[in-house]
């Protein structure tokens, strides 16, 4: 079986200018656990996912920023820049992966399944010909194991 037997195809999408009180709301909505991220031409720029929210909305205290601290050493000025820009963000643009895993329908559920416990990923944009054509999630796998039973 391939990713296009079982991926959403009625894709909710957001915009990198929406407020993240908004997309919390969107995905409480939907029931969705993260969306594709869209210029005005429906250009793929990235994702958002229910983590990035929960990220945006952690509190910087004394002992967190010895942590962050700590890490700006460890993880290097680029990925402290990223982390603080996160915590700041008030949009989607500021919580969104840019460098996402992007699918084709061809492929077979199997590697799917193999990435998602590998990477620790469970949401990825669905692409044919540059255009988004759905998403795949864990959801989706999980849908088709219980209707194969």
């Amino acid at each position: 079986m391939l990713i296009k037997d079982i991926m959403t195809k009625d894709v909710t999408t957001v915009n990198p200018k929406m407020n993240l009180h908004k997309l919390a709301e969107l995905f409480v909505e939907k029931d969705i656990s993260g969306a594709p991220v869209v210029d005005d031409n429906g250009k793929l720029l990235g994702i958002v996912r229910e983590e990035g929210v929960i990220f945006q909305d952690k509190r910087v205290h004394l002992p967190t920023f010895i942590h962050i601290f700590s890490g700006f050493i460890t993880l290097g000025i680029k990925r402290f820049e990223e982390e603080m820009k996160k915590i700041a963000a008030t949009t989607v643009s500021g919580i969104m992966e840019k460098d996402m895993i992007v699918i084709s329908p061809d492929m077979a559920i199997e590697d799917i399944a193999t990435m998602m416990i590998e990477k620790g990923v469970y949401y990825f944009p669905v692409v044919e010909a540059d255009k988004l054509v759905g998403v795949i999630t864990k959801k989706d796998i999980v849908r088709t194991i219980a209707k194969s039973s």
